[in-house]
């Protein structure tokens, strides 16, 4: 496994060095800028420091807390005092995450799944697939964001050596007052506060990205395992490194992409399974594969779904991750997918919104667009795959 050894590779060493473990909110910012520099692939391509909004942090964090604040069996995450008769919470956004787990519950039942939190964030991130869920959750996630997002400044503003404040990183910022040296994250808006990391330590963070999420999950799992849970009870770090490694499942309905896929079969389009080059015309069976393993990474963007072969993407693909070779040959089938979904107009919009969403350098509009995403899609799954050490086929 690489493990940094640049500068900027010390200084996320350093991070977890100069924790003194009273809570995990350090190991949880790590993990989470590292998950955004893997999910935004084009980003160090430009060369600038990169600007992340506090609010994909957050939900980077609602997704990994999600576990930790079962009703029946919280398991908290930092020491807990009385003042008078309060009892001070271990997280600033205990209550309100909890607040966001009860009311999903309270909709989606109660067979909890530790990655639930995770598909919740991925949906809610979508437009699409929000419109999915009431306004009462909509609310209680707005919530849970804002709660997370004012917590998030402390492991930020001490990342550095105790007594230092801002050290590692500057004090976040408006996007609307970024300067041009600090490029912001696909999909920020003007009033988003941003957290900026230089373009040196994005770099690293992307080239050692399995060594940091194996580090952050080895620490979390530890710490855990120290905090006493109330009447001297104890969570194990296997108890813990199950609820941070659990991986999700598609369980949502790919409804709307099926449909519109279904007409432009109908009107006539043939499209091709990527993986066997088996033809698809109307009649026949298909899936939706996501060429980016939901169990990977939950991302039902439009780029990352395509008609294909049911026996092969059930039995062979799975959720494993395709060959370089296999990716390459895949590429013309794909440009030629994205180019049926432009003869949609529901299709081509979600398209572009998913693809200016995902990939910095990417805009609607040039004659070769669909081949730009097919590239753009193959090089960020062949990449994870390589950065997470996938099983591949």
């Amino acid at each position: 496994m690489t493990t940094p050894s640049s500068p900027a590779g010390s200084v996320i060493s350093a991070i977890l060095r100069y924790d003194d473990k009273q809570t995990s909110y350090k190991i949880a910012l790590l993990r989470a800028i590292n998950d955004v520099a893997l999910a935004f692939p084009d980003m160090h391509t430009l060369g600038r420091d990169v600007a992340i909004p506090l609010r994909v942090l957050a939900d980077a964090w609602i997704g990994y807390y999600w576990p930790f604040v079962d009703p029946h069996a919280p398991i908290y995450q930092g020491p807990r005092a009385r003042r008078g008769e309060v009892l001070r919470n271990d997280m600033g956004f205990r209550p309100a995450l909890s607040q966001l787990r009860a009311q999903f519950t309270r909709e989606h039942g109660a067979d909890f799944r530790p990655a639930d939190g995770a598909l919740l964030v991925s949906d809610i991130q979508h437009p699409r697939r929000r419109l999915h869920y009431s306004s009462e959750l909509l609310t209680a996630y707005r919530e849970a964001s804002r709660a997370v997002q004012r917590v998030i400044e402390m492991p930020i503003r001490y990342a550095g050596p105790p007594g230092s404040e801002w050290a590692v990183f500057p004090r976040p910022v408006r996007a609307d007052a970024l300067g041009p040296s600090v490029a912001p994250l696909p999909g920020s808006r003007q009033s988003d506060r941003c957290l900026v990391v230089p373009a040196e330590l994005w770099a690293t963070f992307r080239t050692v990205s399995l060594w940091v999420e194996s580090l952050c999950i080895h620490e979390w799992a530890l710490f855990s395992e120290t905090v006493d849970q109330g009447d001297g009870r104890r969570v194990s770090r296997g108890q813990a490194y199950e609820f941070l490694t659990n991986r999700p499942e598609s369980r949502q309905p790919l409804t709307w992409e099926r449909n519109h896929i279904a007409v432009l079969l109908l009107e006539g389009k043939t499209f091709v399974c990527p993986w066997t080059s088996t033809p698809i015309r109307h009649g026949d069976r298909f899936d939706l594969d996501h060429l980016l393993p939901i169990a990977v990474y939950p991302v039902n963007e439009l780029w990352n779904l395509v008609p294909a072969e049911p026996a092969f993407n059930q039995q062979t693909k799975r959720n494993r991750i395709p060959s370089p070779a296999r990716l390459a040959a895949a590429v013309p089938h794909l440009s030629a997918t994205y180019a049926h979904y432009a003869a949609s107009s529901a299709l081509a919009n979600a398209l572009a919104d998913d693809v200016g969403r995902r990939f910095a350098r990417l805009v609607p509009g040039p004659p070769d667009f669909s081949l730009q995403v097919a590239r753009a899609a193959t090089d960020f799954v062949d990449r994870v795959a390589e950065l997470r050490s996938l099983q591949r086929f």
